[in-house]
């Protein structure tokens, strides 16, 4: 296995648990660890206004029969699967500049990075499991912990040429950082 899947599935781990030190939750801690409000009121509102947008993307997603995510409860893990994927894409397309990829399997290195990433999330559920995670678990299901995600990264829509439009593509996407 090559780096791209790699940096897409680890790498989107590693950037997950960083960004938790800025999250909805994180960002009221000082670097000292104390609770402290230590944001500037303006970063503080545009932040607040960059997370609504993930707070409402994900509320739209059907978890199981009619019941949708509580996007409330689960922000702080959305917020740090996007922000993990937008670290772990940097730090590869930095690592690219120095070894460039190849395509192999049929698929470009672009595209092999999405998929490391959609292969950390693969599971399976019964509706049961899924009616209690909606109304306990501060994590979405991993369909929309992949999808959430990838519908906020133009670099996802380059990558396996989505029509504007697409299912898989936002016009407005959600960008926290």
């Amino acid at each position: 296995m090559d780096d791209a899947p790699g940096y897409g599935n680890t790498g989107g781990t590693i950037g997950h648990e960083l960004i938790h030190g800025f999250d909805d939750e994180g960002r009221q801690f000082d670097a000292q660890g104390n609770l402290k409000n230590w944001w500037t009121p303006q970063d503080a509102t545009k932040f607040q206004s960059r997370a609504q947008c993930i707070v409402e993307q994900y509320a739209k997603y059907t978890v199981v029969d009619k019941i949708k995510i509580n996007s409330k409860l689960t922000l702080g893990e959305d917020m740090a699967d996007l922000g993990g994927m937008v670290l772990a894409w940097t730090a590869w397309k930095v690592q690219t500049t120095v070894v460039k990829p190849e395509s192999r399997d049929g698929f470009t290195p672009e595209q092999r990075f999405f998929i490391g990433f959609a292969q950390w999330a693969c599971e399976s559920n019964r509706p049961e499991d899924l009616r209690v995670q909606a109304a306990t678990d501060p994590h979405s299901p991993g369909k929309y912990r992949v999808n959430g995600v990838v519908v906020n990264l133009p670099e996802f829509g380059k990558a396996f040429a989505c029509k504007p439009g697409a299912a898989m593509t936002s016009a407005k996407p959600c960008k926290v950082w």
